[in-house]
């Protein structure tokens, strides 16, 4: 089994935490090769990918609103964006869905950049951004709404609430806002925003999540439609009785099948690094 198929059993079994890692590393990893000046030593995005307030671009480009939340200027900008996101996901799935964290991810970025759009818009300014920073910043701050006073332990500082770190977070923002990438630090404010009012809208029956989830399912199945199934007419005959054979009321497992639900529940007791190569080689087997 080779690292490659490895990733692919990973990314199968893994849920929307690992998936949104994996396609802001996949874009990250295909921006090196087509965006990347090794002259400069910088990215130059063009108008199709970063978001862009001047009005023809984001127009034309309406999904701009979205891919910008997927590619990142640095690595260092990747690597730690990625590991909020992972710290933050792993707090709002103890608690929501896996298509609640997906919506939030969508939604707080769409919902950031349009705030950004408008504000570099009305001030009559031009500038661009890129960048998972408001996506993730509506998640963290959705969890933190919805439990303020969740103890987190960090690496320094200890044991501290979730309600003192992203307050910190926030404050840093706050601080840089007119020092540099005005931006940036307006869009994260803007899915913070948007994190708190996620969960003051669930709280009250309202899960904007959904929105996500139909359009997802529209483009997955754009000719499916629902028929009802066609009348029939139906003549019973009173004078022939039917004697019917019994059902069954055991169900088999076949061998394969139990072999997976084993290595399934290996995975949620322990994680997919206890499993050993040939229980790795037998899912990648099975699942193809």
């Amino acid at each position: 089994m080779t690292i490659l198929d490895d990733l692919k059993l990973q990314y199968k079994l893994g849920g929307i935490t690992h998936r949104l890692i994996y396609w802001n590393v996949g874009c990250f990893l295909i921006s090196l090769v087509f965006f990347y000046q090794f002259s400069a030593g910088n990215f130059n995005f063009p108008n199709w990918i970063a978001l862009h307030t001047a009005a023809p671009d984001f127009l034309i480009f309406p999904w701009t609103f979205l891919t910008y939340a997927f590619f990142h200027d640095g690595f260092w900008h990747l690597l730690f964006n990625m590991v909020i996101l992972n710290f933050a996901s792993s707090l709002f799935l103890t608690f929501f869905t896996q298509k609640q964290l997906l919506g939030l991810y969508v939604l707080g970025a769409i919902f950031a950049g349009i705030i950004f759009v408008g504000a570099y818009f009305f001030l009559n300014l031009t500038a661009s951004i890129v960048g998972a920073s408001a996506a993730i910043m509506a998640v963290l701050v959705a969890i933190t709404s919805y439990q303020p006073l969740l103890g987190v332990q960090l690496l320094v500082f200890g044991k501290v609430k979730l309600w003192q770190l992203t307050a910190v977070v926030l404050i840093i923002d706050l601080m840089q806002f007119r020092l540099d990438n005005t931006g940036g630090h307006l869009s994260h404010l803007a899915g913070a925003f948007f994190g708190w009012l996620f969960i003051q809208l669930l709280q009250n029956g309202t899960d904007l999540s959904k929105i996500v989830t139909a359009v997802l399912a529209f483009f997955a199945n754009p000719f499916q439609r629902s028929s009802a199934a066609p009348f029939k007419k139906v003549h019973k005959n009173y004078t022939q009785t039917v004697k019917q054979k019994p059902i069954s009321r055991i169900v088999t497992k076949d061998k394969t099948q139990q072999q997976i639900d084993e290595i399934l529940d290996k995975i949620s007791q322990s994680g997919y690094d206890s499993l050993s190569k040939e229980e790795k080689e037998f899912l990648f087997k099975t699942g193809k």
